[in-house]
């Protein structure tokens, strides 16, 4: 308003300077339409959604020393804490910013695009530099996407993540010398964690860049209402992008290894361009066979307590 008061009392003394602001001004409002139209030919879906989290507290502990005060408690407490380390904000920095995939689908004869946003990497808690990608339960990872507007992944979704990924990581076993159950603990998280940042610093992979096939996924899927007490896992795809382990439920809810993994989707989806709920999609019998190979899954999400 104040431009346009100074142009018009200019304009009363001398025409010739308005001329002058108007070559001047022309350039600006040009620029500021080129602007607008790069931003649009640069982010075609828009801004994207970040995972709303405070900020990472200056005394945070780090992964390694997560790691090590948690490595011997039951798996309660440790989920306890770690759910705790999430709320508070204790995660890398490059967590918070979701990436776009897209999944297609053709349902009833017509074509259909979701556009979802991911997290670059599997839930980790820590600093950018030292931070520990952390197995979790179906109940805590249910707990942690509620809090953060976001969904767990679909078997199609997990392969629309591997397919747009910047970095395929190859998937890379621990053998347990001992027992079983030794792949549950800590110590094997540890050892997982340390083999996938020496693969990502070999490779030169950015800390923000979207990477899959290190993990097998925590999903859900559409048979889990059946069978109370089970978790659902599919993914750890091999270089020919054909996954390791099928989609699967036998596994218990509290047997959390070393190479499940946390990857949120958030819950705002654009289907078609159109901006939808991705619980909503999931529960439709006629949109869900585009994410979901089973059809519809309700609910789409996992109880909150185990065994239920």
């Amino acid at each position: 308003m104040a431009a346009g008061v100074s142009v018009q009392r200019t304009a009363s003394r001398s025409r010739p300077r308005v001329g002058r602001e108007r070559r001047r001004a022309a350039p600006r409002r040009i620029g500021a339409w080129v602007a607008l139209l790069c931003v649009a030919a640069c982010d075609p879906y828009g801004p994207a959604p970040v995972l709303p989290l405070p900020p990472r507290p200056a005394e945070a502990l780090t992964g390694s020393e997560i790691a090590r005060e948690i490595r011997d408690w039951d798996l309660d407490a440790r989920e306890d804490r770690l759910y705790e380390e999430v709320a508070r904000g204790n995660v890398p920095s490059w967590l918070r910013e979701l990436r776009p995939v897209e999944v297609t689908g053709r349902v009833d004869g017509r074509d259909h695009r979701v556009t979802l946003w991911v997290t670059p990497d599997y839930l980790a808690v820590g600093s950018d530099r030292d931070h520990l990608l952390v197995p979790l339960s179906p109940q805590v990872a249910q707990r942690i996407a509620d809090l953060l507007e976001s969904s767990l992944p679909t078997p199609p979704i997990v392969d629309a993540i591997w397919s747009s990924a910047d970095s395929r990581l190859t998937p890379q076993r621990i053998q347990p010398q001992d027992s079983v159950q030794s792949v549950r603990t800590v110590e094997f998280v540890e050892r997982h964690n340390a083999l996938i940042r020496a693969q990502r610093q070999l490779r030169g992979v950015a800390p923000d860049a979207l990477v899959a096939g290190h993990k097998k996924d925590v999903v859900l899927s559409a048979t889990l209402a059946a069978n109370p007490g089970k978790v659902a896992v599919y993914g750890w795809h091999g270089p020919d992008g054909r996954p390791n382990q099928e989609l699967s439920t036998v596994a218990d809810d509290e047997r959390v290894y070393y190479h499940h993994g946390v990857r949120l989707v958030h819950r705002r989806v654009l289907l078609d361009g159109i901006e939808r709920d991705l619980a909503e999609l999931l529960s439709d019998p006629s949109l869900a066979p585009i994410l979901s190979r089973q059809g519809p899954i309700e609910p789409p999400r996992y109880p909150l307590s185990r065994g239920g």
